[in-house]
């Protein structure tokens, strides 16, 4: 049975972020021979979006796809990169361009073909975003329908490309409940469904009846000695005043105030079913 090995990981939160992925990264894919490395973005730029540079450092660090959020936007002048061709995605359920609410840039599914023992692997990356508690967008689990039905005519990425990819989804959500029910939606068609956004790590990993691994929450890549990435004594006026102070990432003192969170999935080639999940924190 030929197995792959996939890495995911936690929203980077600012320069601590960044750093600690382009020092711990590296060595996370030669110790598990990872064949896809998917990297959530959306905070890299100072905590708040993404920046051409930002994105050039999680790529050159070894992620293959970097997926976004609710803030990806932040950043108007990185909207244009979204269109540009790199492998960064937003969340495919925000409106597309002809539609009545209007369009947005950039693209929210890709297929990356790898090699493994002189073989094709296609993969099926998705980025969606929940709606619970979240801006109303369009229905994820409808979008994730229409991209594989997409995905599945078009023969998965290319005549040379197996025509059922491995699938692999970053849900953007707040709410547990909807990504939990998304999880269990996807089960038996995506191998591998990982939460984002709470920067928490869940502790819930596990493979579901149909083969699917599934993680509520990724986590987050950035410092530990602060409030989700943040600096904690501006959360905490936050949260007594109910003012919006603006944030600022958390400042680690030592190496030990930061980590990468994530998972390492292993899956099997030809059932495109999870062998194994387990959690990245350090």
């Amino acid at each position: 049975m030929a197995s792959v090995c996939v890495i995911m990981i936690g929203d980077v939160v600012g320069d601590p972020g960044l750093d600690v992925l382009e020092k711990r990264l590296p060595e996370l894919k030669a110790d598990c021979g990872a064949h896809l490395v998917v990297v959530n973005g959306e905070n890299a730029a100072g905590g708040f979006g993404l920046t051409e540079e930002s994105l050039a450092r999680i790529l050159l660090a070894g992620a293959d796809v970097v997926t976004g959020g609710n803030h990806i936007w932040e950043k108007r002048e990185f909207w244009p990169v979204l269109e540009s061709g790199k492998p960064v995605l937003r969340p495919a359920n925000y409106p597309q361009d002809g539609s009545p609410q209007g369009g947005v840039s950039g693209r929210g599914w890709l297929v990356l073909e790898k090699q493994l023992d002189g073989q094709n692997i296609s993969f099926l990356v998705i980025n969606l975003q929940g709606r619970k508690r979240m801006t109303a967008i369009d229905c994820p689990f409808r979008c994730f329908d229409a991209i594989l039905a997409e995905t599945r005519e078009s023969g998965g990425g290319g005549t040379a490309a197996p025509a059922r990819p491995l699938v692999v989804v970053d849900f953007h959500a707040e709410s547990t409940e909807e990504k939990e029910s998304l999880g269990y939606y996807l089960d038996g068609r995506a191998a591998l469904v990982a939460g984002t956004h709470t920067h928490v790590q869940t502790t819930d990993e596990r493979i579901l009846p149909n083969g699917t691994a599934y993680i509520t929450d990724l986590g987050m890549t950035g410092a530990l000695n602060g409030v989700i990435g943040m600096d904690a004594g501006i959360c905490i006026n936050r949260a007594r005043s109910q003012i919006a102070y603006r944030m600022e990432c958390a400042r680690p003192e030592s190496e030990t105030d930061c980590a990468v969170q994530g998972i390492i999935a292993e899956l099997d080639r030809e059932s495109g079913r999870a062998l194994g999940i387990r959690r990245i924190r350090g």
